[in-house]
């Protein structure tokens, strides 16, 4: 399993020079998580962006990744606004990987629990060993990506089909 690491709310942290929450260039949130485990996973930084900001090259590197990786299952930290985006994205190129996109609603140095509960379900349907496919795991689910889409007036994700 590799977990990639896209940036997105669940990384963002306070920045004191300019007042707002910002993606920054490293993996704290990703490597204080996977600390409290037993098991070491393999973790890469990738864009490192708001997914608002994300674009189609930032979802081709994500794609040159998966494919050039050797293993077969794969976490994907993203921002909640576009990951059905990179969803669909990834869709049209893999069938024969598992994938699961997740991220969470508040960054998780203003409440770990979310983020932590987002990653430790991803990664736990992944070592059950699910059918191929692309996923989204948030709000407590985990669907395949087009089951399941952000309701933003009520600030969860919920099944659609």
């Amino acid at each position: 399993m590799l977990i990639l690491n896209s940036g997105g709310t669940f990384n963002k942290r306070y920045n004191e020079m300019t007042g707002t929450l910002d993606v920054p260039y490293d993996n704290y949130a990703l490597e204080a998580i996977l600390d409290s485990a037993s098991k070491n996973f393999n973790l890469a930084g990738v864009v490192y962006k708001d997914s608002l900001e994300m674009d189609a090259q930032d979802r081709k590197m994500i794609a040159n990744i998966i494919m050039e990786s050797k293993e077969d299952s794969f976490v994907i930290v993203h921002g909640t606004d576009t990951m059905h985006l990179t969803a669909e994205f990834l869709d049209e190129i893999f069938s024969d990987r598992k994938i699961v996109l997740t991220g969470a609603m508040k960054p998780f140095e203003i409440d770990s629990v979310e983020s932590s509960f987002n990653l430790g379900m991803s990664i736990g349907f992944l070592k059950a060993k699910p059918k191929e496919g692309i996923y989204i795991s948030m709000s407590g689910l985990i669907e395949k990506w087009d089951n399941i889409e952000k309701n933003r007036s009520m600030g969860k994700f919920e099944i659609v089909r």
